[in-house]
């Protein structure tokens, strides 16, 4: 009989033994360890002694300490990959998890950049070579933060008649390349000049990433996420966060008329449903079936 809190260092190396992202492996740790804190407070110490009362029990305590369902949800999600993995694993005989509900909740429409908002982004960071080739990259090809976060130096090709990025499989996305236009290649190749080098550059794996801080180790996603957040509010753009500059990137292409699977493809969604649902927030769109890459 495993104890809940074994249980939980357990299903935390499993998570690791799958090569999940660190930040993933963060959240489910974090969710878990709240749930099993509060079940021993209620007396239960093994997991196989739980059962969906206690869950549920649980989920209307973080309701009324105030958590959103959106919040809810996902610690839903948590418990519910949780006590699968323990079910799977033999370790407990019923899975208790596989009826507790998710509660309801309102997905908000993505925020879609105006022309004239994401030209005052672009003016507010110019002078920051860095944060503006990271603006550039995200907004002329649609890639997730945490997939521009883990970019190398390597992925990028500029030399050739057809520059691309090629962006590597990660958790959530596939391997894809992405062709770059001359605003982005302008901007990327004029942070390359002043990216910091140490002296063993080309041994350092650290260095690899493409963007650095100034000491040469990878900028993680939550400085990156800060900064656009500082540039935001100096471009005087409201309620805006770094991911809508992926949303704009798949509304405006699609407002000029690009092939709803090529954006699919390129924008790494697995499903072309998943893109399709902008078209409600689109106006004006073409009907032209005509691949236009053009620039944002």
């Amino acid at each position: 009989m495993v104890t809940l809190r074994d249980a939980h260092q357990q299903f935390i190396g499993h998570l690791k033994g799958r090569s999940r992202a660190s930040a993933t492996i963060l959240a489910y740790g974090k969710d878990i360890e709240q749930l099993v804190s509060y079940l021993v407070e209620q007396g239960k110490q093994n997991a196989q002694d739980i059962i969906l009362e206690d869950l549920n029990a649980f989920m209307a305590k973080l309701s009324k300490e105030g958590y959103t369902a959106k919040s809810i949800s996902r610690k839903t999600n948590s418990t519910k990959t949780f006590f699968k993995f323990l079910k799977t694993s033999n370790l407990i005989e019923n899975d208790p998890a596989g009826a507790l509900e998710h509660p309801k909740f309102e997905n908000k429409p993505p925020r879609i950049l105006s022309k004239l908002e994401y030209r005052a982004l672009r003016d507010a960071a110019r002078g920051d070579l860095r944060i503006f080739a990271i603006i550039e990259l995200l907004l002329q090809t649609g890639i997730r933060i945490g997939e521009l976060a883990q970019l190398s130096v390597d992925d990028l090709d500029l030399s050739s008649d057809s520059p691309t990025l090629h962006v590597p499989e990660g958790e959530g996305s596939n391997a894809r390349d992405i062709p770059l236009n001359k605003p982005a290649v302008e901007a990327v190749q004029k942070y390359l000049e002043v990216r910091p080098k140490t002296p063993n550059d080309r041994s350092s794996s650290l260095t690899k990433a493409l963007f650095v801080t100034k000491t040469g180790r990878p900028l993680l996603v939550r400085n990156i996420r800060t900064a656009i957040d500082r540039y935001f509010k100096l471009a005087g753009i409201k309620d805006a966060k770094v991911n809508d500059l992926r949303h704009t990137w798949v509304a405006h292409h699609l407002e000029a008329g690009t092939s709803l699977t090529l954006i699919s493809k390129l924008a790494g969604h697995k499903r072309v449903s998943t893109t399709e649902r902008y078209l409600q927030f689109i106006q004006n769109r073409s009907t032209d079936s005509k691949v236009k890459l053009e620039e944002l």
